[in-house]
């Protein structure tokens, strides 16, 4: 099989390049150090329909589009604790290719070996994604007979998760490029923090004149904002698009998630009023471009008390305040001021960290993150996709969360649960009615 061209807009192999010795910006240096304490690998899920007839050559196949994409070939060095990490080319290393025996071939068996991923965590030094191949699963939703699941498990500081669905789609057969990466420009701090400053002053302004919705203040921790560190449990459910209430994917979701959670807190005595959500939202424009993660965490009422009309109304209002307020120059400008922190103030901070201390309130008292993951035009071994998944990371303040994620006209709504803190079975089928769907 012919090699793949190297794709335009990526990063170069060549000595000097950006590839060579690219220093890290500071959100992905973050996300590195919060690893150290709480994983946050993620775990893509793709599903085909059928499984290549030579296995092999398909994993071959796969690491020659690796290959192909210098983004695909980076690993960490972190040498000098004065300094930030910095991102190096290296070679495609056998073992990124993993291919696993299930015991229980159904698809269900087949979610439950992959929840257990999670205990595996990647050592970004050596690689900082790895492929699991389950070649041979049952009663995959929208495989005609059986099927087969590759899993791509990629750490958090290579990107989030519009950044690492365009480096699996790469690794899966999708030519287009990634979007581009410059090296980090922190500048000088004090002059950074002043312009920030000012910019916080201007935002203050706008929101006192009604220009800019005020920020959600945070709420009140539930039952549910905690963690054991107990083995994971995942369910998906698979929908058409169409048959996905709301005039997004994203406020569908939060309508039929309101719906299942209130009535699961509600009858084991939660107070529910205040009931919200942690969505990551994904910065607008080139202002972050400077770093493989390009997002923030936004709080978002689900109002289990209005009607669903209503409801995806008040839902969708706010997602769009969010975005408004996101494009005000103050973001900009804070997110310049952080990306100028000295890595050894960054590591001193992060060192402070402790995941053992439970907050009294959240952003959000689950997770949802959406993802719209691109045409249905990847394939494995000749086989074609048919759905993707994906499962946001637990923490020790979030026992449960959820992964919205489309490619073509199918969506996959998947649950992330602690079960010794959540009872899954109840709650899944909350949601499978408030879906109007099945597992």
């Amino acid at each position: 099989m012919r090699t793949p061209r190297k794709p335009s807009g990526l990063l170069s192999d060549k000595p000097g390049s950006a590839a060579a010795g690219r220093t890290m910006a500071a959100p992905d240096a973050q996300m590195l150090m919060l690893s150290a304490k709480v994983p946050n690998d993620q775990f893509l899920l793709y599903a085909f329909d059928g499984t290549p007839q030579d296995l092999a050559a398909a994993a071959q196949e796969l690491l020659r589009n690796a290959a192909a994409f210098g983004e695909l070939r980076l690993r960490v060095v972190d040498e000098h604790p004065w300094r930030y990490p910095r991102w190096e080319p290296g070679a495609i290393a056998p073992d990124q290719f993993r291919i696993h025996d299930l015991k229980d071939d159904h698809w269900q068996g087949c979610l439950d070996r992959v929840s257990r991923l999670s205990a595996e965590q990647l050592d970004p030094s050596r690689m900082c994604w790895q492929v699991h191949v389950f070649p041979k699963v049952r009663d995959i939703p929208g495989a005609a007979a059986g099927g087969s699941v590759v899993v791509v498990q990629m750490t958090h500081a290579l990107g989030d998760g519009t950044r690492s669905a365009e480096l699996a789609g790469a690794l899966l057969g999708r030519r287009q490029p990634i979007t581009s990466v410059a090296p980090p420009d922190p500048g000088p701090l004090l002059w950074r923090a002043a312009l920030a400053a000012r910019a916080h002053r201007s935002l203050l302004r706008d929101t006192d004149a009604g220009l800019l919705a005020p920020p959600i203040s945070p709420r009140p921790a539930l039952g549910i904002n905690v963690g054991t560190g107990d083995t994971p449990a995942v369910r998906t459910f698979v929908i058409d698009r169409v048959a996905l209430p709301g005039p997004t994917v994203t406020v569908g979701a939060l309508v039929a998630i309101s719906e299942a959670l209130a009535g699961y807190l509600g009858d084991r005595g939660e107070d529910i009023s205040r009931l919200g959500a942690e969505v990551p939202m994904a910065h607008r424009g080139a202002q972050n471009r400077q770093a493989h993660n390009n997002f923030r965490n936004v709080g978002v009422g689900l109002y289990p008390e209005l009607g669903r009309v209503e409801r995806s109304q008040r839902i969708a209002g706010q997602l769009d305040a969010h975005r408004r307020r996101g494009e005000h120059p103050a973001i900009r400008t804070s997110t310049a001021a952080f990306d100028a922190v000295p890595a050894w103030l960054l590591r001193w901070g992060m060192s402070k960290f402790d995941p053992a201390v439970r907050s009294a309130t959240v952003t959000g008292h689950t997770v949802v993150s959406s993802i719209n993951r691109g045409p249905a035009d990847l394939s494995f071994g000749g086989c074609p996709v048919v759905l993707t998944a994906g499962y946001p990371a637990l923490s020790p303040m979030m026992g449960l969360t959820h992964g919205v994620h489309g490619i073509g006209g199918r969506v996959a709504l998947s649950v992330h649960a602690d079960p010794s803190i959540i009872d899954l079975d109840d709650y899944t089928q909350r949601l499978s009615d408030a879906l109007g769907c099945h597992s």
